[in-house]
């Protein structure tokens, strides 16, 4: 329920703080008093488009709060959990708007977009007259209308539609696996024999790339090796190179190796050397030997290379990758060839299942059919009891079939709306073409008085329901909105006295001056006040006879 609003520069209202009750709230005041401003205010805070021309003349902001009440299992609170925003049962919602459009919303103290403001509010107010916020509106909810008065029975139904549909998906995934259809299956069959055929024929070798690269890198780089080893031949073995430098250096230790054993250990060692150093030559002669160079090669090598990258892109980073898709490909190839009789097999268990799922659909529309007719039987009666004698409310189901069912939808295969018809002789529309009016409003209230334990919106707002309504027709009303507000808040603009009399909070919109401008004051009545404001509503003098009229009003409606 909506515990409190307070509402700051918005049109003439310079401050206003009002505590709502948890059953009927009434507000009412001369035409002009700012009666409007109140749900234009509510309608602000549960996410309606911004409009700056609602902002006090001469202030720099709106501030609209509403404070609401909600069990912590309800769908607005879940709604608040799925977005991270913690719920104990208080939702507080705030939004501002300054002069130079910009908009705010918190939730809770959380920063919120639009849109999720919506997701919010729409499970807390159904606002009459603002299609943002009702219900009824929607066709999806009407259906769930419908859902909320088969009982067990539906959610039974709707149970057995859920398990039909998870083994249906889980039939259809087996077949996906199996390669769908016969004609998907033959396309990858088809794909997979190509994809074999292109790896196989390519003959791939484990780890050839990187040793084609390095045979890529050798040719290229031909003649700069062959120089190179020449040049290392030069130096080693050339006259006057590193083979004749080291004789000359042995033969002049030996020379002196009768001087010293250390001399004739260093000549050894030298002599060493220059036969390391011969054996390097003989190394670098025979590298230079193996190199052989055919003119067709580095062509060849290049086509071989571009082949394994076409091959890598397609079917892996590396050869081993390569290897393993092929190895894969013939496993799938395998079981596809094999298929084609389990595929039969799952697609008559999936005609099946269809089947059973179509009869549990029939079961649900049937059920749903029985229970819209007795709603809207019991709609009319209370349309009647509103002075809508010729009031015509029927539940318009959409027909299918076998083959144009939904047979996806755990929730069955009906698309329904509401049609309604105000007046004999008019046709059935449906309920979100028709005109708001005084007999949309009475076709709603009488709507709602039977699904006031439904559909889980916790405050209904009505916005002077009354018009064109005296008389027996305004005691009907005043009965309905108590009946209602037993279970649902309710916060109505009214012009009628008996509903009025039955409030449970009476508050009055009024004008006051000062200083030269006008500002809308809102007051909740005492009971003294709010017999005033009936005799005022009923056209009397006051008088004695007036004032106890009016009590003699107000005491009917006592709980």
């Amino acid at each position: 329920m909506l515990e409190r609003l307070y509402v700051k520069n918005v049109a003439l209202i310079m401050e206003a703080d009002i505590v709502f009750n948890a059953k009927l709230n009434v507000l009412s005041g001369e035409t002009g008093s700012g009666k409007s401003v109140i749900l234009d205010s509510i309608n602000f805070v549960l996410g309606s488009k911004a409009d700056r021309t609602m902002i006090r003349y001469g202030e720099s902001e709106a501030v609209v709060k509403a404070e609401f009440s909600v069990p912590e299992k309800s769908e607005a609170a879940d709604v608040l959990r799925d977005f991270d925003i913690e719920c104990d049962g208080k939702i507080i919602i705030s939004r501002k708007l300054s002069a130079d459009g910009k908009s705010s919303v918190k939730i809770n103290g959380n920063g919120v977009t639009a849109s999720m403001l919506k997701a919010v509010t729409s499970h807390l107010v159904d606002v009459h007259g603002q299609s943002e916020h009702f219900f009824l509106l929607n066709e999806d909810n009407q259906l769930k209308v419908i859902d909320g008065l088969l009982g067990s029975n539906g959610e039974a139904i709707k149970a057995q539609l859920g398990e039909k549909i998870k083994q249906k998906r889980s039939i259809k995934s087996q077949i996906a696996m199996l390669g769908g259809d016969v004609a998907e299956r033959e396309r990858k069959l088809d794909l997979l024999s190509y994809q074999i055929n292109e790896i196989e024929s390519a003959g791939v070798q484990p780890g050839e790339y990187d040793k084609l690269k390095e045979r890529q890198l050798v040719l290229v780089n031909a003649e700069k090796i062959i120089s190179a080893l020449e040049g290392v031949k030069s130096a080693l073995n050339g006259d006057g190179g590193a083979g004749d430098s080291l004789s000359v250096a042995v033969r002049l230790l030996n020379g002196i190796a009768i001087y010293g054993e250390k001399y004739s250990d260093l000549a050894a060692k030298l002599e060493e050397i220059a036969e390391e150093a011969q054996d390097v030559c003989e190394c670098v002669s025979d590298a230079e030997d193996g190199l052989s160079f055919d003119n067709n090669e580095a062509e060849i090598i290049d086509e071989r290379l571009t082949l394994l990258r076409s091959l890598m892109k397609k079917y892996g980073g590396d050869e081993s990758e390569i290897l393993k898709f092929a190895e894969k490909a013939h496993e799938d190839y395998d079981i596809l060839s094999d298929a084609a009789a389990t595929v039969e097999k799952l697609e008559k268990e999936l005609n099946r299942c269809d089947d059973e799922i179509y009869a549990l659909c029939i079961k649900l529309t049937d059920l749903r059919k029985s229970a819209a007719e007795k709603f809207c039987k019991a709609v009319v009666e209370q349309l009647k009891s509103l002075n809508i004698p010729d009031a015509r409310f029927e539940v318009d189901f959409k027909d299918y079939d076998r083959q144009t069912a939904d047979l996806s939808d755990a929730c069955g295969s009906d698309k329904l709306s509401f049609a309604f018809s105000a007046n004999k002789g008019e046709p059935l529309k449906p309920l979100n073409k028709v005109i708001s009016g005084g007999e949309m409003s009475r076709f709603m209230l009488a709507l709602k008085t039977q699904l006031k334990d439904i559909n889980g919106i916790s405050t209904y707002i009505f916005d002077e329901i009354d018009a064109g309504i005296s008389g027996y027709t305004a005691v009907t009303v005043a009965e309905k909105f108590k009946d209602i507000a037993r279970n649902t808040q309710i916060i109505a603009v009214s012009h009628l006295a008996q509903v009025c009399a039955a409030s449970d909070y009476q508050f009055l919109i009024y004008k006051t001056q000062s200083g030269g401008k006008t500002f809308t004051q809102v007051k909740r009545l005492t009971d003294d006040e709010k017999t005033d404001e009936i005799v005022r509503l009923t056209g009397n003098v006051d008088t004695a006879e007036a004032r106890e009229h009016a009590r003699q009003l107000i005491k009917k409606f006592k709980n």
